[in-house]
This record gives C-alpha cells, structure tokens and sequence, in this order.
C-alpha cells in the first residue's frame, strides 16, 4: 500500500533530538519495505530549505552536541526512493522559491492535493 505521510509541524523535539522523529520513522518504515512518501505543508516546509545548519546550538552552558541534519534526512529519504512533496502556497509564504529547495523536493499547490492525495491508499497526518 503505498501510503503519504504529512507531517505540518517543523523541529519537533530537535533540541532533544538529533533528528525529526516523523522523519526518522518515514526512514525506518521505508527500510522494512513501506511504500511510505512525504507531503511537506505549512510549517514544515522549511525543512525542505537548503543550507540548514543547527550546529552550535545551545542553551546557558549546554550544546546541543548531535544537532539534527533535517537537509541529509530529507535527501535521503529522496535517495530511497520517497516522493517528497512540499506544498507550494506554504513555501512562498515563507519567502522561499524553488531554487531554495533541496533538489528532488516536489511542488504541489493546495488545489492539487486532493489529486496528489487520490494517488494513495492511505494517508497520515503528523
């Protein structure tokens, strides 16, 4: 079954973390053999942006010493296979422009989606 995976909010649990867990469970589940994709919409958008470097984040005395690589997550994932998908009214909203993008990110405007959605057998919404 090949099934979209949405994932709305951005930097969830990255200061904890050394990566998205939604993310890293698309990965993991594409790894045990799941025909699972990704739509990128509102927030999460920028994860799609290129040149993102959390290194040398911390807080009072402490760093963040395994900061997450969202760019690597999401090239990856298109290196496995996955569509990724970010919504197109999103990514202008946040002053971003195609070229902006990690290649291999696919555009999709929010009148697409119920076609691109239509494409699936199941849909999750993070």
């Amino acid at each position: 079954m090949k099934t979209l995976q949405i994932v709305t909010t951005a930097y969830r649990c990255n200061v904890e973390e050394q990566d998205d867990p939604v993310l890293w469970i698309i990965q993991a589940m594409r790894g045990a053999g799941a025909n699972a994709h990704v739509l990128l919409e509102a927030g999460a958008v920028n994860y799609a942006a290129r040149g993102q470097d959390a290194s040398g984040l911390s807080f009072g005395g402490r760093a963040q010493t395994q900061p997450a690589r969202i760019e690597e997550d999401i090239r990856r994932l298109i290196a496995k296979g996955a569509e990724v998908y970010a919504v197109e009214d999103d990514v202008a909203a946040r002053g971003l422009e195609r070229a902006d993008l990690v290649d291999g990110v696919r555009g999709v405007s929010r009148a697409g989606l119920p076609g691109l959605f239509s494409a699936y057998d199941r849909i999750w919404r993070w």
